[in-house]
């Protein structure tokens, strides 16, 4: 024996008999539209928003991580302006990496240092996003 809630939004029980199924509908939790679409409340449409602009934010700073490694590792020009500007981006978004491990040569250690920073930043850019993200 089956339970459903009718249209008018009574609950009937089913007799088991094969009967129109044309006005039972599935009971569902929460609030929904007339035509049983479930409703979005504001603060979970605000989360998926957040949490979409955490996820975006901690990959622009890892690609900025990224292009520093590439400019460095392939002795990209100093003097010139992208390179300048995302080599000191990539200073401060580095923090506490940029002297992780010393090796000797300098193209491994941001090699190393700033991709662990990377790696890091996407890790809690998607970590903080899917938490954010269970808010409803």
């Amino acid at each position: 024996m089956a339970r459903w809630r009718s249209k008018s939004g009574n609950v009937v029980q089913d007799s088991g008999r094969d009967e129109s199924s044309a006005d039972r509908t599935v009971p569902q939790a929460g609030r929904h539209r007339p035509n049983g679409d479930p409703l979005r409340s504001g603060l979970a449409r605000a989360a998926g928003v957040a949490a979409t602009v955490v996820a975006v934010a901690a990959t622009v700073v890892a690609v900025v991580l990224s292009l520093h490694i590439a400019f460095v590792v392939f002795s990209a020009n100093p003097a010139n302006p992208i390179v300048r500007t995302v080599n000191d981006r990539a200073q401060g978004f580095a923090w506490e990496f940029r002297d992780m491990f010393t090796p000797k040569d300098e193209r491994v250690a941001v090699l190393v240092n700033y991709g662990i920073a990377a790696a890091v930043y996407l890790i809690a850019g998607r970590v903080a996003a899917g938490l954010i993200r269970r808010i409803r």
